[in-house]
């Protein structure tokens, strides 16, 4: 017989063990493969749930440190734009200042033309010299103008205000009342709403009241004292 046969045979001759034994046998192996599938299961699980906590923690601290970067990221930021808020702000300041210190010495430039044209002799007022020099005067007129600068309106009557006056005399003047403007000196000027140079005026001073006299007591008559009969007895 060939080996396939002697297999073939014995699969098909019966076995010495009796058929209830084999389900017992395939039920303790089945139980036992149980067991040991939920303890496994069970190790796995315990695992698995450290493993997550784990994660847990992982992301908490993440979480954690996540914050603290976006809470330093935002400090960083806010003190950045305070710094340039800050830096824009003191570098306007900076060129105001400058802008209005150079266009202060221009001032009294123009002032010499006034005072100059206001004198000019009619001989020479239609002198194509004299034009030239009015408008250079204008040309300068243009520059403080394009810078913003412009004169401080004062009319005469209007009272003192000392944010855009300066009182350089004080003098009693018939027909006004006391802080009223008689006369500007100087004309002031204004670099938007800063006061580049106040306006020189005379202010009207209140007349003070004539004082009163007192009057002279009047003279009254004293009668002298009796005399004594021992004083008349003498002059006698």
């Amino acid at each position: 017989m060939t080996n396939e046969e002697l297999d073939a045979r014995s699969s098909t001759e019966p076995t010495d063990a009796t058929p209830g034994d084999g389900d017992q046998t395939s039920a303790a192996a089945a139980e036992v493969v149980a067991e040991v599938a939920e303890e496994s299961i069970e190790e796995e699980s315990g695992a698995l749930d450290q493993e997550l906590e784990a994660a847990r923690e992982a992301l908490a601290e993440a979480e954690k440190k996540a914050a603290e970067y976006l809470s330093g990221w935002q400090r960083s930021q806010a003190s950045f734009e305070n710094f340039r808020k800050r830096t824009t702000a003191e570098q306007a300041q900076w060129r105001s200042t400058a802008n209005a210190a150079l266009l202060g010495r221009l001032l009294p430039v123009l002032d010499d033309f006034r005072r100059a044209f206001a004198v000019v002799p009619d001989a020479i007022a239609e002198d194509p010299w004299l034009n030239g020099i009015e408008l250079v005067e204008r040309k300068v007129q243009t520059i403080l103008e394009t810078e913003n600068v412009q004169e401080i309106t004062v009319e005469t009557g209007d009272l003192f205000d000392p944010n855009y006056h300066e009182a350089v005399l004080y003098q009693v003047v018939p027909g006004f009342d006391e802080g009223q403007i008689v006369a500007v000196v100087e004309v002031g000027y204004m670099l938007g709403d800063r006061v580049l140079r106040p306006s020189m005026v005379v202010i009207a001073k209140g007349v003070e009241p004539a004082p009163i006299e007192k009057a002279a007591p009047a003279e009254t008559d004293v009668e002298a004292p009796a005399k004594s009969e021992a004083d008349a007895a003498q002059d006698a």
